[in-house]
């Protein structure tokens, strides 16, 4: 019989690590911390990670390691301070371990962590009303999941047993999740093609695009092939923050209407305030049938997401079989209280507006520097603080990421885009922050620009 020695000592180390003070971690333990993670990527996880990311091919001696943070700032274990323009690729709208969501985490966790799953636990139902109360249209209930893919996943599920069809179209570039039902409505090629066929018809049609979206519904109705619903981002955020025309989603609820399809948001990215308003389609004042969140309602602390329709649509999930599409974990009561909190300091310090103002002002910052460094840019685009830097190329694009990265800026590339280098940052950035990195960011476009 095993004894598992090597495993209890090796556990043992690390909750001693954990529980110490995290500001108090002597140089030689930041070395040893740095050192077995990246063996542990390399040997354990995926080494292509470590290949991958500037954090390992930038960062000099010893491999960047994330380990506190506050805000907007984090640190690694050697107490090197960065500002995170990332975000979590948007699951950290609040900032690194916001006080108020840690706290509810903490309270709810000292009364329960994971449902019976046969009782009814309050803080669900608490968070699908609140859920019901901030969305747009008829949106009335809601299922919990713990991630964006999965929700994307429970929305292509209820869309197929509410309609009755099978099949859906989605856009160029989309970005929707790596489960198998999220890739069928993936809009990239090395991501989607690997694991076809996904067992139903879908059609893609360019993103922004109203007239190729009524074109395409048209030929599925000459040929009979059924369409369930019409997939896709308000704004799409891994193909470099493309914003459609203005006039691009009220024409597709129209055309919704006029085929008898549903119109499905995905706001996994876009949602809680993002892109300068609560909701993506909030500025197009547009109601979603099917709607999908996740990222950031977890207040950065917990994974959770949800897709939510109007009672008619979730008729197909209580009728015949309530228990239809169930999860153990998903909506437990610690990732609801996160969710709580979140939703509490969204809408109580009015991030969503601060997203807008920051958003513009950085935004006219960044087109200054296009016309600084003309051989650099393409262009930028974005709404609120979700932004894509589009350059040139693809080297040139790498060359800025990993200089800002040299000078504790954390920015990372698009799934979809190599040339789109995104600012994603915590909807409690600061100005003052913010001007902090355009100066970085003019620095390493000097730099780059003298090596062109």
């Amino acid at each position: 019989m095993r004894s598992y020695q090597d495993a209890l000592a090796y556990s043992a180390k690390w909750l001693e690590i954990i529980h110490q003070d995290s500001e108090s971690i002597d140089e030689s333990t930041a070395k040893w911390i740095s050192q077995e993670t990246k063996h542990n990527f390399v040997n354990h996880f995926n080494a292509g990670w470590v290949n991958y990311r500037k954090s390992m091919t930038e960062a000099g001696d010893y491999g960047a390691v994330e380990w506190r943070g506050k805000g907007a700032r984090f640190f690694d274990p050697f107490g090197n301070e960065y500002l995170d323009f990332l975000g979590g690729y948007g699951a950290l709208d609040l900032g690194w371990s916001h006080p108020e969501v840690v706290e509810a985490v903490r309270a709810q966790a000292l009364k329960s962590g994971i449902p019976s799953q046969e009782l009814m636990d309050p803080l669900r139902g608490v968070l699908a009303k609140l859920m019901t109360d901030i969305t747009p249209g008829d949106i009335d209930h809601a299922f919990f999941v713990a991630s964006g893919t999965e929700a994307v996943e429970g929305a292509l599920k209820i869309a197929r047993l509410h309609t009755g069809k099978h099949s859906f179209i989605s856009t160029v570039k989309a970005f929707h999740g790596k489960t198998s039902g999220s890739l069928s409505v993936m809009g990239k090629k090395a991501f989607r093609a690997p694991l076809q066929p996904y067992g139903a018809q879908i059609f893609f049609v360019p993103f922004g695009d109203a007239d190729a979206l009524e074109r395409q519904l048209e030929i599925c109705e000459t040929v009979g092939i059924d369409i369930a619903g019409f997939v896709a981002e308000p704004i799409q955020g891994e193909a470099g923050a493309i914003v459609p025309p203005d006039g691009y989603w009220p024409r597709v609820r129209e055309i919704c209407d006029k085929f008898g399809i549903l119109m499905i948001c995905d706001e996994v990215q876009t949602g809680l305030g993002r892109t300068g308003a609560l909701w993506g389609v909030d500025h197009w004042n547009v109601k979603p049938d099917i709607m999908m969140a996740a990222k950031s309602l977890g207040g950065g602390v917990m994974p959770v997401g949800c897709f939510m329709g109007s009672g008619e649509i979730w008729k197909a999930f209580e009728e015949p079989n309530p228990f239809m599409h169930t999860t153990t974990t998903g909506g437990n009561p610690m990732a609801c209280a996160a969710a709580i909190a979140t939703i509490q300091v969204v809408l109580r310090d009015k991030l969503p507006q601060r997203a807008a103002e920051l958003g513009d002002y950085f935004i006219g910052q960044l087109n200054q520097l296009t016309e600084e460094f003309p051989g650099i840019y393409e262009k930028i685009t974005g709404k609120g603080l979700l932004i894509g830097q589009h350059f040139i190329d693809n080297e040139v694009g790498y060359k800025v990421a990993a200089g800002l990265f040299r000078r504790k800026v954390l920015v990372a590339g698009t799934l979809v885009n190599a040339k789109a280098i995104r600012f994603e940052p915590p909807l409690v950035i600061t100005q003052a922050e913010i001007d902090e990195v355009l100066n970085r960011l003019r620095d390493t476009l000097k730099s780059v620009s003298a090596g062109l």
